[in-house]
């Protein structure tokens, strides 16, 4: 009960709000406030429930929906899917908070977009059939495009058509991958009646009769959506662009929970379904990571524009989270999994603070600030706190995470090499300068330009959004336990089952 209502909720917020006048945007505001509110209440009462000692996925529903096909409406969590609700419940009310007086139109529509938005993200986390999933996937696809393209920037229609077709043609690839799999499976293997299926946990059991040959193909074509999902280097444009021409919530949500789908997908399905061809590509995957991390970092040094320098921050910190999933470590993919969470807070935050500035200033050129922690020491500090944050400070969360990551690159057998970890390290070097950079051309030295003069300090609104992710920020800096445990059991299953697969093909390797 707990898992359905806190995936529903939305939905039926959503449904809600199509009733209310569109003239009483008051209404309109607190029904979309409320329900995320709900929904973050019930993902409370889903993790007091949630037994971390179980490596198995728990609060499991089974209905039949298409039986021709073997789908269903299945759904369940384990630890890495419970920290993911638990991060898209706790992102959505502030994206919607943040959002109250920077959406100027069509409010009933937006904040419609945005509720079905969290019903998408939250069912993407849920979903243990394959057919489901992908309708979830896609179902994000809409009110994402809607909120670029309707309340973004100026070049928004460019933004929103980049990033639609870039990922529609990643999923179109999951797709053939799903059926491809589920006849496989369901005609070769299980020789159902159906000749078909897509039970993820049916197919799970069984994955390992899937010829190498084969799992290559579909690892490929699974591993594509994700990687442009991700986004990974080379299939990260679209993202500078999208995050560049989103309103502030459409930011926040996009770096603090949509870009974990994708790596989410690389942990539940690459990884666990076909461990052998990720095995054989762990290699050319984990350079490309390194590629954007490094990459991201260079590039977002050389930013004119405050917004896009963060979005570039993006494609360095997400390099590392896939460097520790493809370690295929315990301790990289628990650094992976807390670094997702980590990311979502710390640049979702910058992200925040960045529309807090445009919305008195209405200008994201770095050229344009300069001096403003005089006028604005509030607004500074709390800018300060996201900012080590991403850099990686210690006793701050994402020193853990990429700490973590390294750390299990370092020891990865299956990488079988200290230079991803050696490279990998330039990219928390890097992010200490184009951030710190940015912050002393913003924030420091003298006010030459007087618009500046007249800035406001952040007021006990914008608090109210800020204190709960800085507490965060700082609860998984110092004690990552509450954390980490969450996800431990069910990622050394995983680190088990890709051991076992890993040791046949080592002894190969070594004759």
């Amino acid at each position: 009960m707990e898992l359905q209502l806190t995936l529903f909720l939305p939905l039926v917020g959503s449904i809600l709000l199509l009733f209310i006048n569109r003239e009483n945007e008051d209404l309109i505001k607190k029904t979309a406030f409320g329900t995320s509110i709900l929904a973050l209440f019930t993902s409370i009462w889903l993790y007091s429930s949630f037994d971390s000692s179980n490596p198995d996925f728990q609060f499991m529903l089974d209905v039949s929906w298409i039986p021709a096909i073997d789908a269903g409406f299945r759904i369940g969590i384990d630890g890495m899917s419970m920290l993911m609700i638990m991060l898209t419940t706790f992102i959505t009310p502030i994206a919607i908070m943040c959002s109250f007086d920077s959406i100027k139109k069509r409010h009933k529509e937006y904040y419609t977009m945005v509720l079905l938005l969290q019903f998408g993200m939250t069912g993407v986390f849920a979903s243990l059939d394959l057919f489901l999933f992908y309708i979830f996937w896609e179902i994000i696809l809409i009110p994402m495009y809607f909120i670029i393209g309707i309340w973004g920037g100026k070049d928004r229609l460019y933004a929103t058509v980049k990033f639609f077709l870039f990922t529609v043609v990643g999923s179109l690839f999951m797709l053939i991958a799903i059926i491809w799999m589920g006849y496989y499976v369901g005609t070769e293997i299980l020789a159902m009646d159906s000749g078909f299926t897509t039970n993820f946990i049916a197919i799970r059991e069984v994955s390992s009769q899937i010829p190498f040959d084969l799992q290559q193909w579909l690892f490929l074509a699974f591993g594509l959506s994700f990687f442009i999902k991700v986004p990974l280097f080379p299939f990260h444009t679209w993202l500078p662009d999208a995050h560049t021409e989103a309103p502030t919530a459409g930011s926040v949500l996009l770096a603090g929970v949509l870009l974990k789908m994708g790596t989410y997908g690389l942990v539940r399905f690459n990884l666990d379904l076909f461990p052998e061809a990720s095995i054989h590509y762990a290699d050319i995957v984990s350079v490309l990571a390194v590629i954007g991390i490094i990459y991201g970092a260079l590039v977002a040094m050389i930013q004119t524009d405050i917004k896009r320098l963060v979005a570039y921050t993006s494609v360095s910190h997400l390099g590392f989270v896939v460097l520790g999933i493809f370690s295929m470590t315990e301790t990289g993919l628990q650094g992976a999994i807390i670094q997702m969470v980590s990311h979502g807070l710390s640049t979702g935050m910058l992200f925040l603070m960045i529309g807090m500035l445009y919305e008195r200033r209405h200008t994201r050129a770095i050229i344009d600030y300069g001096g403003i922690a005089k006028v604005m020491p509030q607004h500074a500090a709390f800018f300060g706190i996201a900012m080590f944050s991403s850099i990686g400070l210690p006793m701050l969360n994402g020193f853990i995470g990429e700490y973590l990551i390294l750390l299990g690159a370092f020891e990865s057998e299956v990488l079988g090499s200290y230079w991803y970890t050696l490279f990998g390290t330039t990219g928390v070097v890097f992010a200490a300068v184009y951030l710190l950079w940015m912050y002393q051309r913003v924030f420091l030295g003298k006010i030459d330009n007087p618009e500046n003069k007249k800035l406001k300090d952040i007021n006990r609104f914008e608090w109210s959004m800020l204190v709960p992710i800085v507490i965060f920020i700082v609860w998984i800096g110092v004690y990552p336990r509450t954390f980490l445990s969450i996800s431990e059991q069910s990622t050394e299953k995983l680190v088990k089952k890709i051991e076992t697969v890993y040791a046949p093909m080592k002894v190969e390797l070594e004759k």
